[in-house]
């Protein structure tokens, strides 16, 4: 996960540093205003490489249309190869509060954006009057009928919805004891429609104990946005929440002062290489997880990270 808070340039070549470490893929989150436009820069990272597949970890159907989402990603699967996926969510306070967007039945709205990509990449002709979603006679000609549609996010309904839609569900910084029981819903969804979604397990991978300083400040709106029965188990309460928020307004760096450390450490893998490697390998034997996607939390560090975890994840 490359966050373009940093210029394309620095990402590009971060790109192809994964690429020459045998990374599969690369995924580019829109954070809407906080970051580099999304598309731009995954048509960047495609321009420069060769192998690596690419795609949106994640975008949201409410601050962009998803007809012209979906155009982009089949542009970009043209332009590399057939090596663009897209990743949908439902969106976060960090992407649409500054653009002061709400997000009106969002389980609705991601299902019925799903849909309306899936066929617009089909090459067919979309009439849709949808519950959220209108399409009139909508089409695009470039597109692949199997690029790869998947879901990101938290909410037992929007994960069960996805194990039952979606090619992959990407489960990023979760909380590891609750683990399973997010895998289990995914799969419960799949099971309702015998659909067989990729499953990505995605943390930082803390090998140095001062990187925990460059998680800090992404565990505040990943708090502020997870499931009540997380936050009841950390002892985070509607005062803390509003507290973050409001601290979010002036930076997450300021928001970042309120989140001790273990808030933090079940959301990370954290040790030496090998104590990393032990617990990612009983993680992945446990939940029987497809991928692994490793979160870049702070972009001047990430050719080292990224390294590092290379060898955590040879050991695995």
């Amino acid at each position: 996960m490359l966050v373009p808070e940093v210029p394309i340039s620095v990402v590009i070549e971060l790109a192809r540093e994964a690429e020459a470490l045998g990374y599969q893929r690369v995924w580019v989150p829109d954070e809407g205003l906080a970051t580099r436009d999304v598309m731009v820069t995954l048509a960047a990272i495609a321009a420069a490489t060769d192998k690596i597949r690419i795609g949106t970890g994640i975008v949201n159907p409410y601050s962009r249309h998803p007809a012209l989402t979906a155009s982009a990603i089949a542009t970009i699967d043209e332009m590399s190869d057939g090596r663009a996926f897209l990743g949908f969510g439902a969106g976060g306070s960090l992407t649409l509060d500054p653009l002061g967007v709400d997000r009106p039945r969002p389980l609705t709205h991601v299902r019925e954006a799903i849909e309306a990509a899936r066929a617009l990449f089909s090459g067919e002709v979309v009439d849709l009057e949808g519950e959220t979603l209108t399409l009139a006679k909508a089409a695009i000609h470039y597109g692949r009928p199997d690029i790869e549609i998947w879901f990101a996010g938290r909410g037992p309904k929007m994960l069960h919805q996805a194990g039952a839609i979606t090619d992959g569900v990407l489960l990023e910084f979760l909380h590891k004891p609750s683990l399973g029981d997010f895998i289990a819903t995914v799969r419960e969804g799949a099971g309702t429609t015998g659909n067989q979604p990729t499953i990505c397990y995605s943390t930082m991978v803390i090998t140095n104990p001062d990187r925990i300083e460059q998680v800090r400040p992404h565990m505040t709106y990943r708090l502020v946005d997870s499931p009540l029965s997380v936050k009841e188990s950390l002892g985070i309460t509607e005062e803390h929440t509003a507290a973050i928020r409001s601290a979010m307004a002036h930076g997450l760096d300021e928001a970042a002062k309120l989140i001790p450390d273990e808030w933090v450490e079940p959301f990370v893998i954290m040790g030496s290489v090998d104590e990393c490697a032990d617990e990612l390998a009983a993680m992945r034997a446990e939940h029987r997880f497809d991928e692994f996607m490793l979160v870049v939390a702070d972009m001047d560090d990430a050719g080292t990270l990224m390294a590092e975890v290379a060898e955590v994840l040879a050991k695995v």
